[in-house]
């Protein structure tokens, strides 16, 4: 079951991957860790710097999927960011966060692809 799970977290990016570069973005990296956890893609629209959360289902049993990226998730995710920001020294940069929500058929094959642009804003991390 992990394993399944595992394919369609990567078939997701690598469809999540595909729509941004059909739409001009500029993939800066892929499954960024940091201390405090990953982001699953970070691309460049423009200027903007776009930290890109991937959730993909092949069943709405459990929601859409997007309704996955909890309040805790963007904590996780904007700590992420900074450090990649402080990393790259790109602190002054204008950024976004971004979710891509996948449905897939229950053979892989894909539904519905939806970029939520500026999903949620940066969040402080209070309560981490």
């Amino acid at each position: 079951m992990a394993h399944s799970r595992l394919n369609v977290a990567k078939i997701g990016e690598s469809l999540a991957v595909a729509h941004l570069k059909a739409r001009g973005y500029k993939i800066l990296a892929q499954n960024y860790r940091a201390v405090r956890g990953e982001i699953d893609i970070v691309a460049q629209d423009g200027e903007c710097i776009v930290f890109v959360e991937v959730k993909t289902r092949r069943s709405l049993k459990f929601g859409v999927p997007q309704a996955a990226v909890t309040t805790q998730k963007q904590r996780q995710i904007s700590k992420v960011a900074l450090v990649y920001l402080q990393a790259q020294n790109l602190l002054n940069a204008p950024c976004r966060f971004d979710v891509i929500a996948i449905h897939l058929s229950a053979k892989f094959e894909l539904l519905k692809i939806d970029q939520i642009q500026g999903a949620f804003e940066f969040q402080d991390g209070s309560g981490f």
